[in-house]
């Protein structure tokens, strides 16, 4: 055939090269890429590309694609193999038949669940049962509420306490993602007139999924519970959370203490989204007369910035109390050995001499639990020990405000906002300043909190905090200095690089719609959870 001739020959899609068919799929929109797949797929079924591309991202959306889906991967191993992202977005769907279709899946990356109330605690235990390596991304979506008034849940105990039970059990794997989201009850949704169905009965297994390895290296959480107290459940264990950055706990019922007590044991969390959370009570009337309309935004920037100060008095009385208690057990146990030593004197003992007591110990007299530690992490006896409060690391806070802020409002709270971190930090470098010439005088031995995965840091997980565990000294006048300025100091130490500059504040909600601030917690949860929820 005539070079020219071939020339004037339209190309086929069979003859396209495999980088120009991805090109032109990556131009698709989310929602129509699985049709356009399926057609593709029946124009060039001789190309492997769209089958791939086919099966390596999969959306459900109705209850028939399930059993359809499953009946075509059971006879296509291979094709079962290639499924790396799987999102089922569709309430009511045959649990049984779903659980058996993720037992084909085996190489998930990324995992989306609609939990509607067709789904019972053993269905997500048996497909969380085992760890699933390579796993990057897990979201749970519960809307477990019905139509018609059903006491079957409360009388069976059907909560989901135990998918979180199993997933604390899993071996130490990269899991960067985590969503836990129950939708909040409202009239448009189901009635209101009966108690709908609990999606969590107790909270204690948030401890345990905090503490656990899974959790060793997550860096970002969306847990939503509507109108529950969880936060003291996230830190109730040290070592929680470690590598945390994002926290999302809208709906929740989060107030301004509780932050306290989280960030002050958390403290590696960068940002945090509270929409729908009474961290102020928003009421202005209150403070009016006063002239301070905005005093609770002034407050919790203070209670933020002062976080770590609050965890360093907390350890220091520990400490103190621990010691104390440590070395009054040793002195009676000495005692005790040496009387028992000395011999009895001769002669007729009194028979009205009773050799028990009916009177409870006290306090003072029970002995304390099993120590643990090695003996030079415990502190000599009479040396007095100080903790170094650490400085915050939180950049974003971002929330709502019932019915909107104006421009106004918002530059009012800002401002409010701002004074209460700045007047948080100045106290804090006042205490730093303090200790700082404390350490210099010999006064007192100065420690801080150990860094993440030292061996000191480490001891925490394993003795609780006996003694020293989780403390190192402080061997640098410099470790007592702050970075007022928000960029790192090449080589300064560890807290050295943690720049103090006020944490941006984002009152706009979870719509998209709405005046976010740039930078604002917001629109980070939207890039990592890449939906709107």
């Amino acid at each position: 055939m005539p070079s020219s001739l071939a020339s004037r020959m339209p190309l086929s899609l069979d003859s396209l090269p495999v980088e120009l068919i991805l090109a032109i799929v990556a131009q698709i929109e989310p929602d129509d890429i699985q049709r356009s797949l399926l057609s593709l797929s029946r124009a060039i079924p001789r190309s492997g590309v769209s089958v791939f591309l086919l099966f390596e991202k999969i959306r459900l959306t109705r209850q028939e694609q399930v059993f359809q889906l499953y009946r075509r991967l059971h006879d296509a191993p291979e094709d079962a193999a290639r499924v790396r992202v799987f999102i089922l977005e569709c309430w009511t769907v045959d649990a049984d038949v779903f659980v058996n279709l993720m037992a084909l899946l085996p190489a998930l990356v990324r995992l989306v669940i609609y939990v509607g109330p067709n789904f019972a605690p053993e269905h997500l235990e048996e497909i969380f049962h085992n760890p699933r390596e390579g796993l990057k991304f897990v979201s749970m979506r519960f809307r477990p509420y019905v139509q018609r008034a059903t006491y079957y849940q409360f009388l069976k105990g059907a909560y989901f306490d135990s998918t979180l039970v199993a997933l604390s059990r899993w071996l130490p794997q990269a899991l960067p993602t985590l969503s836990v989201v129950q939708d909040p009850l409202d009239s448009a949704l189901a009635p209101t007139s009966f108690a709908q169905p609990l999606v969590f009965h107790q909270l204690n297994p948030l401890t345990l999924l905090a503490a656990s390895p899974l959790c060793h290296d997550l860096r970002h959480l969306r847990l939503r519970v509507p109108r529950r107290q969880i936060c003291r459940y996230l830190h109730a264990k040290p070592c929680s959370f470690p590598s945390l950055e994002l926290l999302d706990m809208s709906t929740s019922n989060v107030s301004i203490r509780d932050l306290e007590g989280l960030l002050a044991h958390v403290s590696s969390i960068r940002t945090l989204v509270l929409d729908g959370c009474p961290v102020v009570t928003q009421r202005t009337d209150i403070q009016l007369d006063a002239g301070e309309p905005f005093l609770q935004w002034m407050e919790l920037g203070q209670t933020l910035a002062l976080a770590g100060v609050r965890r360093a008095s907390e350890r220091e009385k520990q400490l103190k109390a621990w010691v104390e208690n440590y070395y009054a057990n040793a002195q009676e146990e000495a005692s005790s050995q040496a009387g028992s030593s000395k011999k009895g004197k001769r002669g007729r003992k009194g028979v009205a001499t009773a050799t028990f007591s009916l009177r409870a110990a006290s306090p003072e007299q029970k002995g304390m639990p099993d120590v643990t530690i090695p003996l030079e992490r415990i502190p000599p006896y009479g040396q007095k020990v100080r903790v170094l409060p650490s400085a915050p690391k939180l950049r974003s806070i971002a929330t709502s405000y019932p019915g909107g802020v104006t421009p106004e409002a918002y530059q009012a709270i800002q401002e409010e906002f701002e004074r209460g971190w700045a007047s948080g930090i100045a106290r804090l470098s006042s205490i730093r300043f303090r200790l700082r010439t404390t350490y210099q005088n010999g006064v007192a031995r100065i420690v801080r909190f150990a860094d993440r995965g030292t061996e000191e840091w480490e001891e925490e997980g394993v003795h609780g905090e006996q003694g020293l565990a989780g403390l190192v000294d402080v061997r640098d006048v410099n470790s007592f200095a702050l970075n007022l300025v928000d960029h790192a100091e090449p080589g300064g130490s560890p807290e050295g690089q943690i720049g103090l500059a006020c944490p941006v504040l984002c009152l706009a909600g979870a719509e998209r719609a709405g005046d976010h601030v740039e930078g604002c917690g917001h629109r980070v949860g939207w890039d990592i959870f890449q939906d709107e929820i």
